[in-house]
């Protein structure tokens, strides 16, 4: 059996793949499956092992480093389809624990996702869920649904091969289809990889194998986590403020940002048809040099 792990890194987070790479090769489906690494990186230095493809990637910044992930995942498509599996992983993921089969789709599913933890929804009911709620993206999600609300992170998701380039190929359509209709949304590639899901069958992964390490308590051993950026490298700060004040501050913002959203799809209209009386694009200018970096590339 073949597995495809899929890997982006440029810049500052390049220092993470040491530790992952380590990490996935002492713990990762030991024995069962032949790991073949993916990597978007500006360091074509970055490793020398064979099983380690490096596919040049300057740095766009963010979001476009991850808004557009899947059409870099695409541009090695002959390569992942000759595998069985492929798995996407956050730059700063690392393997505590052995993890085998149960991290594959074998009951059904052709695809993988992880759920969030609990301290991510921040009042632990859907209405709070980050979900896209502008009804003109791709990434919509109507609130008030039969079927049960869950909310994925971007940070881990996999599948069956065919399956998982099917999906990749869907949601690069979606995003640029969004992009050229002026919207981003709200989470980025995450919001795209939730909707996807919620039409699309796939086995949820607990916490257990998607626990950031600042959460970690000693009653509890992840077997999959997502390291602490900033404790590794005060870089990732990036001003955020962790005093108690700060983290309500936080939590303020984030609950009006989600009503906000509420009101969303009225100022998107009003834009929509001011851009079409002027014949401007509605593009999000902040975006526009991440955009062309990305196409470029």
């Amino acid at each position: 059996m073949k597995v495809a792990i899929l890997y982006i890194c440029t810049g500052k987070y390049n220092q993470f793949f040491k530790g992952f790479f380590e990490s996935c090769e002492k713990y990762l489906l030991k024995d069962i499956a032949q790991l073949e690494y993916y990597v978007f990186t500006d360091d074509m230095s970055l490793s020398d092992e064979a099983n380690v493809h490096l596919i040049k990637k300057e740095c766009a910044g963010f979001p476009a480093d991850s808004l557009f992930r899947f059409d870099m995942f695409l541009q090695v498509r002959q390569e992942l389809e000759k595998t069985d599996y492929i798995y996407f992983f956050n730059s700063n993921a690392e393997f505590k624990a052995p993890v085998g089969k149960e991290l594959l789709p074998l009951n059904g599913e052709k695809l993988v996702g992880a759920e969030w933890p609990g301290k991510r929804k921040p009042f632990k009911h859907p209405a709070f869920y980050p979900y896209e709620r502008n009804k003109h993206s791709s990434a919509y999600i109507p609130p008030r649904e039969d079927k049960p609300y869950i909310y994925y992170m971007g940070g881990i998701n996999g599948g069956e091969a065919a399956d998982y380039l099917e999906m990749a190929e869907t949601l690069s359509e979606n995003i640029y289809a969004d992009y050229e209709k002026g919207i981003v949304a709200l989470v980025h590639d995450e919001s795209h990889i939730n909707k996807y899901f919620r039409t699309h069958d796939c086995k949820v992964l607990s916490a257990e194998y998607c626990f950031p390490e600042e959460w970690i308590t000693c009653d509890f051993s992840p077997k999959i986590i997502f390291r602490d950026k900033v404790k590794l490298n005060p870089y990732f700060n990036k001003g955020r403020d962790y005093s108690l004040k700060g983290k309500l501050k936080k939590q303020s913002v984030s609950f009006i940002e989600r009503f906000a959203g509420i009101f969303k799809n009225l100022s998107d209209n009003e834009n929509r048809k001011n851009s079409r009386r002027s014949g401007k694009p509605d593009v999000p200018v902040c975006l526009v040099p991440f955009i062309e970096r990305a196409v470029l590339s």
